[in-house]
């Protein structure tokens, strides 16, 4: 067996990291606009003037805003998703270039606060629907299908202000208001949605923050079931009233493996993998919360009643098809001096002798892709998308050219690993690898760590031509799209 010949090869982006054009066209601000550049070795932080004047900073994972300060960009500070590298104003050159190597699909992220500048406007920008419009015309031209996260953390930032963002209830029909607007508008152009990014990404404080304050894990399962019930109740109204649309979720791949054979280390891998991985999964696929929930609940002293009181809305949103990102795996053990992963950017577990790693820390690992695809399509019996996947690294520009063996290595051992997963009866209808052109990194804000099989010509503190170049692993995806995942070398 082979990928089938309407296999979709494509690649991903998010609008917060690429777009850029954060202040044009009647476009309102996002948390991301007010978070500063880092390193891999600093971390990232928000920025906001208090009402006396004096100004301030939060780590981008879990700060409390002081009470009566604002969000505010300072002087003396980068924030590099203002520009991202301006897909705004460069998206028919870079459609173009995905053409070029082939893309069925590419996947995008619309910005919320573009069509709803506040969130709870009375009425749409136009302006964000013209750019929208214009762009999946633009990707129909060529032939690509466009599959849509309709929020990838950028919510408007009026909303985590003013509102408490996910924390209050009434962000759930707000969101319900901004999907009805563009399912509409966007009916006959695009099938393929997805509710939320990495929507587990809400819990993920409870793994990354060390002694993560019960305070911060409390608030996350709150955030993530009112955002659980926001995506139930619009995949509900997309199957009644477009049932054209293919509604899926997006879940990080927090993919894990016992560190020993010690019962204890196995236990504690499933339990990790249960609380980070199909806690969300279950949910959104399977229509109800699984039985290991409570003991999430429990744990952190949340009333099981403000979880159930939405059951039958669960159960009549399940998504159709299940989609997640994969870059590495990591170990979980009970043996604490065990040497933890993750030195360059956040630490995901435990360090695995058996794989190599990136320069940010990060095991490679394309055997646990196929062994996570064949987990997913045992447990849900839904068509897979691998949405995000690729190897962040330092590219040389030279004579403008860049050589990225390492990264041809990697996407060569996963686009393997999926086709055996094929082989395996796995259900895989598309692979939309990460950073298909250079942008900006979620995590460090840097432009050094780059993913594209595109170079784009911007440093780290936003300066640079924005020009494009092909990088020799675009050349590489080219064939493999070409040839349908069949000449690798």
């Amino acid at each position: 067996m082979s990928f089938p010949k309407n296999f979709y090869w494509g690649g991903a982006t998010a609008a917060n990291q690429y777009e850029g054009g954060w202040n044009e066209g009647g476009r309102g601000p996002a948390m991301t606009d007010v978070t500063t550049g880092a390193t891999k070795d600093t971390p990232r932080y928000v920025t906001y003037k208090n009402a006396d004047g004096t100004t301030g900073k939060m780590s981008m994972f879990g700060g409390t805003l002081p009470e009566g300060a604002e969000y505010a960009c300072l002087d003396g500070y980068h924030y590099p998703n203002h520009i991202g590298t301006d897909f705004y104003h460069h998206y028919k050159e870079d459609i173009a270039l995905f053409a070029q190597m082939g893309f069925k699909m590419f996947r995008m992220s619309i910005s919320w606060p573009r069509i709803y500048p506040n969130g709870n406007d009375e009425k749409p920008n136009q302006e964000g629907l013209d750019f929208y419009r214009s762009v999946f015309e633009e990707l129909h031209k060529y032939g690509i299908e466009p599959l849509v996260t309709i929020s990838h953390y950028d919510d408007p930032l009026y909303m985590e202000e003013k509102l408490g963002g996910w924390q209050n209830r009434e962000t759930i029909g707000l969101y319900e208001k901004y999907c009805h607007t563009i399912f509409e508008e966007y009916k006959d152009l695009v099938k393929y949605w997805l509710t939320f990014n990495e929507i587990n990404s809400a819990i993920m404080a409870v793994s990354f923050i060390p002694n993560c304050p019960d305070e911060i894990a409390k608030k996350g399962y709150i955030k993530l079931h009112n955002q659980f019930v926001a995506s139930a109740k619009v995949v509900k109204y997309a199957h009644e009233h477009y049932p054209q649309f293919k509604m899926g979720c997006m879940i990080a791949g927090m993919i894990s493996y016992p560190l020993t054979c010690d019962p204890k280390d196995v236990l504690a891998n499933q339990h990790h993998m249960q609380d980070s991985f199909y806690y969300c999964g279950d949910v959104q696929v399977r229509g109800a919360y699984p039985g290991f929930a409570r003991k999430s609940w429990k744990k952190y002293n949340l009333d099981p009643g403000f979880f159930e009181q939405d059951k039958d809305v669960l159960k009549e949103g399940k998504v159709d098809f299940f989609s997640y990102s994969y870059y590495a795996t990591s170990c979980e053990t009970t043996h604490k001096e065990a040497k933890r992963d993750g030195a360059g950017n956040m630490s995901m577990g435990y360090k695995n002798e058996y794989i190599q790693y990136s320069e940010w820390g990060w095991g490679m690992d394309p055997d646990g892709l196929r062994y996570s695809l064949n987990e997913l399509y045992d447990r849900y019996q839904v068509p897979l998308m691998v949405v995000e996947n690729g190897l962040g690294a330092i590219d040389v520009f030279e004579d403008g050219k860049i050589h990225d063996p390492y990264r041809i290595d990697y996407m060569k051992a996963h686009v393997k690993a999926m086709k055996e997963a094929i082989e395996d009866g796995v259900d895989l209808i598309a692979y939309t690898p990460w950073g298909c052109i250079d942008l900006v990194s979620a995590g460090t804000g840097e432009m050094r760590k780059r993913y594209g099989f595109i170079y784009v010509d911007m440093d780290d503190e936003g300066k640079g031509t924005l020009n494009r170049y092909r990088k020799d692993s675009f050349y590489w995806y080219e064939k493999c799209i070409k040839s349908n995942g069949e000449d690798l070398d």
